[in-house]
């Protein structure tokens, strides 16, 4: 049995992969499909530091830049600002540990809120269209397919791309390619669990995967019901070990985990096949009962949210900080989480950019490139 590891772990690069995707796209709903004990939910539960832009005309470069960078990290882009999200499982006994990790009851204190956020948990099956997640903003699917039978699986495309129609889908399942970097060419890694319906003699990761697809396996599904649907798709994969192959094969067998994230074409050809497929994909899909919704949350935002104090005041309140901490320069961020700053500001650090400019005694030190958060304020005079 060969070492393979992973750093970050390999779970973690999957929610660091979905996250990049979600703050990069602006998505302010979210739809986890088969969201088990809720942890993604858990995460997108926590509250940006701040509001986000004011309209959708913000202009800032470092921000512009920001956002059409595919390959920025999770400490360089944008904050994400969910206003609703939803999580649909089919057992009951995940969906009550959900219940609490997604409840306001749980957050963090020290952690201001400054916008508002519906949580919905719903039970049921993935296999059945839940009308409110219809022209939702984005669906999440992260190693759920696997975990389907045959029956069900075959529905996931015509309810998520045909009946829900999200901007964006992000899909995530492992890979029977890369397991073969678990053992020396033309043998098994020991262990592992036989293909329950025996429709092959593939050796799996877990005991309830019904499949492990192949690279080109994926590729095909994802291609097929991307072109039937109106969509078009990123293909890629996650995860390579840390340890570099004796039989050199990691290019080959690519990562662990298979990724893809589909796009909607809203062209009038597009936007009319999945009319007319959306059809027919209500009346296959209407054999099982409807969700249950089993939970909601509702999280309100500080009540000072959007309704800050004069600049003058709020300059006053950074320069007591300065001078209370003995600091001529300081980072944005670091006067941000001051006390009572961001409460001055109404939770806006446009606000406080504004503020810093305005005050005489205060020198805001804009560098280009990077987050606002990062930019530094020296005290003058």
């Amino acid at each position: 049995d060969l070492k393979v590891t992973f750093f970050p772990p390999l779970y973690h690069q999957r929610r660091i992969w979905l996250l990049e995707i979600l703050r990069r796209e602006r998505i302010t709903e979210i739809v986890d499909m088969g969201c088990g004990e809720g942890s993604l939910l858990a995460t997108l539960c926590q509250p940006a530091p701040w509001l986000g832009p004011a309209s959708s005309q913000d202009d800032d470069h470092c921000l512009s830049s920001l956002f059409n960078n595919i390959g920025c990290n999770d400490e360089d882009t944008p904050n994400l600002h969910p206003k609703r999200i939803a999580g649909v499982d089919i057992s009951s006994c995940d969906l009550s540990i959900a219940m609490e990790c997604t409840s306001p009851a749980s957050a963090n204190p020290l952690y201001l809120r400054w916008e508002p956020l519906d949580v919905e948990l719903w039970k049921g099956s993935v296999d059945v269209i839940n009308p409110s997640f219809i022209d939702v903003e984005c669906v999440v699917a992260t190693e759920l397919i696997e975990h389907l039978t045959e029956d069900v699986l075959v529905h996931v495309a015509p309810v998520v791309l045909g009946a829900y129609r999200p901007r964006l889908f992000l899909i995530t399942t492992p890979s029977y390619t890369f397991n073969a970097r678990w053992s020396p060419p033309g043998t098994r890694k020991p262990g592992g669990y036989l293909d329950p319906t025996g429709r092959t003699d593939r050796v799996f990761r877990h005991p309830d995967h019904k499949f492990e697809w192949t690279v080109d396996e994926f590729a095909q599904w994802c291609t097929s019901i991307a072109h039937q649907w109106g969509y078009v798709v990123d293909i890629g994969s996650i995860g390579t070990a840390q340890q570099k192959d004796p039989w050199g094969r990691d290019k080959i067998l690519g990562g662990a985990t298979q990724v893809a994230f589909f796009k909607r074409m809203d062209d009038r050809a597009s936007t009319g096949k999945r009319e007319r497929e959306g059809l027919a994909a209500h009346s296959a899909t209407n054999t099982k009962g409807p969700h249950e919704l089993v939970k909601r949350h509702c999280y309100e935002a500080h009540p000072r949210a959007g309704n800050p104090s004069d600049s003058g005041e709020i300059g006053e309140a950074m320069v007591g900080k300065f001078e209370q901490w003995g600091e001529t320069i300081l980072r944005m961020e670091e006067l941000w989480f001051a006390d009572d700053i961001p409460i001055l500001c109404g939770g806006s650090i446009e606000v406080m950019i504004d503020a810093a400019e305005r005050h005489q005694r205060l020198d805001l030190q804009r560098i280009p490139g990077r987050r606002r958060g990062n930019w530094k304020i020296e005290l003058v005079g």
